[in-house]
C-alpha cells in the first residue's frame, strides 16, 4: 500500500540542482581534467572573517539568537534594510514596510499565499526561474509563460494580452535567473504600470542586485508614492554575505500585506534563523566596501565569460550578468541530453535550457545556463577550451 500523493505536487518538477547533483554521482572525472561545476549560483565560499567573527561572538554572548524572535524579522533589521532600499531606490521605505523570510524562495511563497490560491494564474517571463513555477504548479496555481525575445526581455504588450480575470500577479527577477539580462529601467516601469492599471501584483526577485552592471538606481519604482498598492519587493541576503545556508530572505511590501504574510510565516518556519539575521543586521552595517569588491570581481568574471563565448564557433549568448550566463549551442542535441554528454565528455556540470522552460518549448531545446560565480578567470577560460572541444 502507498499513501495518498497530492496530484499537484506529484505534477511538479523535480529540483533541477538536485536532479543535476544526481549526475555527479554517476560521473567518472579523469584527474587531469577535473569537475568544473557551473550548475549553481550559489557562492562556494564562507561569510568573510569579520562577519563570522561577529557572528560567533552573537553565539556566545546573544542568549536571544537562540531563541524564537518577531515572525516579521529583527525590528533593527526591517528597519536597515527599509533605509538601505530608500537609499538604493530613491522613494521612503519604512520598517513595517519590510519583513525578514528564510531565505527568498520563502519570501516568494510568503508573498504568494497572500495574493493566490488554487485556480488562479501567475504570470512568469521564460525561461523562468524554476522554483518560482515549481511553487505555483505545487499550490494548483497555473504559471503562465510570458516568452521572452532573443534578447530575453519580457514585451509589456504581450504580458498585457496574456493577463485574465485569475491573473494575480506578474513576476520579474532582474537581474535574470536564469538569463543574466538586467531588465532596463523603462521596462520595469513599463511593467509596473500594467500591473497596476490591471490590479494585480508586480513581484520583482532583485536576488542579485548587488552585482548590476550599472551604477546607481536600478529603477525608480520605489519613487512612486503609491508603490505598496502595486509592488511586491523580494531580497535575499544569501549571495550579498555568502549567507546561503542561514536562509535570509526579505520581502518590501505595503504594511497591509506584511500582516498577512505573517500569517504564512507563523505556521512554516515561525521566524527566519536568529543567527543568519544578526549576520545580515551586521553585514548591512560594515561590509559595503566588502561588497563593492565582490561586485567588481563578479563583473570582471561577467566580461571574462562574455568574451569567452563570443569567440567559441557557433556559440551565441543570449543574456549575461550577475552570476549567469545563458547561451544557445551549435550542437544537434537536445539540451538535456546536451548537458549529461558535456559532464560525461567534458567534465562540465552546466543547467539545460529544458529545466527553464515549459515542456515542449523550442527556446530551451538548444539552450544552456552556465552560473559562473565561482570560477575565476582562468576556471573560465578552461571552460572555453572544453566546450570548444565537445563533439556529439
Amino acid at each position: 500500500m502507498t499513501l495518498p500523493l497530492n496530484p499537484d505536487i506529484a505534477a511538479t518538477d523535480p529540483p533541477a540542482v538536485m536532479e543535476a547533483f544526481r549526475w555527479l554521482r554517476e560521473a567518472r572525472f579523469d584527474k587531469d581534467r577535473p569537475l568544473i561545476n557551473v550548475s549553481q549560483a550559489a557562492p562556494a565560499l564562507p561569510p568573510p572573517e569579520p562577519l563570522r567573527q561577529a557572528m560567533a561572538e552573537a553565539i556566545l554572548s546573544d542568549t536571544s539568537a537562540h531563541l524564537y524572535g518577531p515572525d516579521l524579522g529583527l525590528p533593527d533589521l526591517r528597519a536597515e534594510l527599509g533605509q538601505r532600499t530608500a537609499a538604493i531606490y530613491g522613494g521612503t521605505v519604512t520598517a513595517d514596510q519590510v519583513a525578514i523570510t528564510a531565505g527568498c524562495n520563502q519570501a516568494f511563497a510568503a508573498a504568494l499565499a497572500t495574493l493566490a490560491r488554487a485556480g488562479d494564474e501567475v504570470m512568469l517571463p521564460t525561461p523562468w526561474y524554476f522554483n518560482h513555477q515549481m511553487l505555483l504548479t505545487m499550490t494548483g496555481i497555473t504559471p503562465v509563460p510570458l516568452p521572452t525575445g532573443p534578447d530575453l526581455l519580457p514585451d509589456p504588450d504581450h504580458a498585457a494580452a496574456l493577463i485574465t480575470d485569475r491573473t494575480r500577479a506578474l513576476v520579474l527577477v532582474t537581474p535574470n535567473n536564469p538569463g543574466g539580462v538586467e531588465y532596463p529601467a523603462g521596462l520595469m516601469r513599463a511593467m509596473f504600470d500594467l500591473a497596476r492599471d490591471k490590479g494585480i501584483a508586480l513581484i520583482v526577485d532583485e536576488t542579485y542586485r548587488d552585482f548590476h552592471g550599472l551604477s546607481g538606481a536600478p529603477h525608480d519604482l520605489f519613487t512612486d508614492p503609491d508603490w505598496p498598492g502595486t509592488l511586491i519587493h523580494l531580497y535575499s541576503f544569501s549571495k550579498a554575505y555568502r549567507l546561503t545556508g542561514h536562509r535570509v530572505g526579505a520581502i518590501v511590501a505595503a504594511a497591509g500585506q506584511l500582516q498577512e504574510v505573517e500569517k504564512y510565516l507563523d505556521s512554516t518556519t515561525i521566524c527566519a534563523g536568529q543567527l543568519g539575521q544578526r549576520a545580515a543586521l551586521w553585514g548591512l552595517r560594515n561590509l559595503t566596501q566588502w561588497l563593492a569588491g565582490e561586485r567588481d570581481e563578479t563583473l570582471a568574471r561577467r566580461a571574462a565569460i562574455t568574451d569567452a563565448i563570443a569567440n567559441l564557433d557557433g556559440w551565441h549568448l543570449k543574456g549575461c550578468g550577475a552570476y549567469f550566463a545563458y547561451a544557445d549551442y551549435p550542437h544537434d542535441m537536445a539540451s538535456h541530453d546536451f548537458a549529461r554528454h558535456l559532464l560525461t565528455t567534458q567534465g562540465v556540470l552546466a543547467l539545460p535550457g529544458a529545466m527553464f522552460t515549459p515542456a515542449g518549448d523550442p527556446a530551451g531545446t538548444r539552450a544552456l545556463r552556465i552560473a559562473f560565480a565561482n570560477i575565476d578567470a582562468a576556471g573560465i577560460s578552461q571552460l572555453a577550451k572544453r566546450l570548444q572541444n565537445i563533439t556529439t
